[in-house]
């Protein structure tokens, strides 16, 4: 019986530390490509004014 239930939290154990890696991951993703199109518009600020 504890067997089982030390398999079961090692399994969600192993779950969260994936998902929390792939969040990190998809955040500095998601964070560099607003930078890159933030770095765009300001150099086309001329462009844009009207």
């Amino acid at each position: 019986m504890l067997e089982k239930i030390y398999h079961t939290m090692k399994s969600v154990g192993i779950f969260n530390v994936v998902l929390g890696i792939l969040m990190i991951v998809s955040g500095i993703g998601f964070g560099i490509f607003v930078i890159t199109k933030g770095a765009k518009l300001l150099k086309r600020k001329s462009d844009l004014m009207f």
